[in-house]
């Protein structure tokens, strides 16, 4: 009894300083490096139990020196050894690991479920937080959101505060639900009075979901250009908030309210306004390719600011124009943009 109370006493530290779980339950944070797990054996006690097993598999208490003892109080914690009548018995490793393992899954499968409940359990908090209004930084420092999702809501939230005007400059290509979500919140905007200007580049003019997104917004009252230049991806409400794009992935996006950081962005804009080209986006359509190439040649245009304007590589282009180079037979790209044009013009 003396032994076994004495054992007893020693779960709760093991030799090395370190709590136990008798149920397998592991640490309460991962190991750092060159750390293990609370529930892996150490060296100590492995050697214990392999003596057990060299031993037949049982150990007497008579067997163990008194230094034994904190190992030993381990082991039957763990459940590698079982008290017996005249001493402790090995148990099956295995056994032992599909418990701790079984236990382990249950835990990890509880702590996903909390992650996946607690930002639902915070949308509240985060609610208040995205819609509490702010003083602008006199520092000139922004509100960095991450996600799409996020950016998503935080965007929303600005537009529907809007009372005059919103900016928009959205260079390269426009994916279609991002359209689709745009357009719904566009068109009330529009119809309660709001103005929209927006900036876009010729490869728009390629895609059919941005010309059906045009037509309407344009019918009810939106102004959008072309600029055949590089340009940043940015958004401006009622001159007060700028919204830009600071990941290359746009996954990262600055809300600034700074009243000299967003007059500078707005200048940016009406420079790049006023060099667009008036696009009449209720006759415009996406067209084939090869007729687009055709067109722009015939106006005089180099095989490079074809490819520029059309938003193609000039690899693609230069095939275009070998193509009509075999069907007018020209030699050069001056007869053939003569050819072209003689025939725009008759």
């Amino acid at each position: 009894m003396t032994d076994e109370r004495a054992q007893r006493a020693h779960v709760s530290k093991d030799a090395h300083g370190r709590t136990p779980l008798p149920s397998g339950g592991g640490t309460s944070r991962p190991p750092r490096p060159g750390e293990r797990w609370a529930d892996e054996p150490t060296a100590a006690e492995r050697a214990l139990y392999l003596t057990a097993v060299r031993h037949g598999g049982h150990l007497r208490p008579d067997d163990l020196a008194p230094a034994d003892r904190p190992t030993l109080a381990v082991l039957v914690a763990r459940g590698l050894l079982a008290p017996t009548a005249t001493g402790y018995t090995a148990v099956d490793p295995r056994s032992v690991g599909d418990r701790l393992g079984t236990e382990l899954r249950t835990r990890a499968t509880r702590l996903l479920v909390h992650a996946e409940r607690l930002p639902a359990a915070l949308g509240p908090l985060s609610h208040a937080y995205d819609a509490a209004p702010r003083a602008a930084s006199p520092t000139g420092e922004a509100a960095y959101v991450e996600g799409q999702d996020a950016i998503r809501l935080r965007l929303s939230r600005v537009l529907s505060e809007c009372g005059e005007e919103v900016l928009t400059a959205q260079p390269g290509t426009r994916q279609p639900v991002t359209l689709e979500l745009a357009l719904h919140q566009d068109v009330a905007l529009l119809t309660s009075g709001r103005r929209i200007r927006t900036l876009y580049q010729p490869v728009a003019r390629r895609q059919p979901h941005v010309i059906a997104y045009a037509k309407e917004v344009t019918r009810h009252g939106s102004l959008v250009r072309i600029l055949n230049e590089p340009f940043q991806r940015m958004l401006v409400v009622d001159r007060r908030t700028a919204v830009v794009s600071v990941h290359p992935g746009h996954d990262v996006a600055a809300f600034i309210t700074e009243p000299a950081a967003v007059a500078a962005l707005v200048a940016v804009f009406e420079r790049d306004w006023a060099r667009a080209d008036v696009t009449d986006w209720s006759s415009a359509a996406p067209g084939r390719t090869a007729d687009r190439v055709t067109t722009l040649l015939s106006k005089g245009l180099t095989q490079r600011a074809v490819a520029t304007r059309l938003g193609l590589s000039e690899r693609t282009v230069a095939g275009h124009l070998a193509r009509l180079r075999e069907r007018y037979g020209a030699r050069t790209l001056f007869q053939l943009g003569w050819q072209l044009k003689g025939d725009a013009d008759g």
